[in-house]
């Protein structure tokens, strides 16, 4: 989507991903080897009571999400930051994510005319409708690609 067809209000959706264990493991144990990611049995006797997916798993999965509904063939070229990050409850194997953008603020910069300026809200949800995440983003856009 172009900087210009985002609308405050509108939700981008992007249909279910179905996480497995295979990349799950995979993930932890590059980027986050902590037992409860890692380990079947020692985490089936912890708070979680079986493995759980990282985080950052699932993070990088709604990056991608994000990408492929809205930002593939945009002026987008980064974000300064994100406002919140909010891992609501644990992704498990065979857990099917989807993905609720919500555009809450869109303005172009006042010190930069060239500069969009996009806020919005990730809300994933799993098979059950329950939220697993919940990220308020800004994005930035080069308005002279337009």
């Amino acid at each position: 989507m172009k900087f210009y067809e985002f609308e405050v209000g509108m939700v981008i959706h992007h249909p279910p991903v179905k996480i497995t264990q295979a990349e799950m493991l995979e993930f932890a144990q590059k980027y986050d080897p902590q037992f409860f990611h890692v380990d079947e049995e020692r985490a089936k006797q912890s708070h979680w009571n079986g493995i759980i997916g990282s985080g950052w798993l699932t993070c990088a999965k709604v990056m991608r999400m994000a990408v492929d509904a809205a930002l593939h063939d945009s002026e987008s070229f980064g974000s300064p930051g994100l406002e919140s990050l909010r891992w609501l409850l644990p992704v498990r194997p065979g857990d099917e994510i989807r993905l609720e953008a919500v555009v809450t603020a869109k303005r172009v910069s006042s010190s930069r005319d060239d500069l969009g300026i996009l806020r919005w809200i990730w809300n994933v949800y799993n098979q059950d409708n329950q939220q697993v995440l919940e990220i308020d983003a800004t994005s930035m856009f080069d308005l002279k690609q337009t």
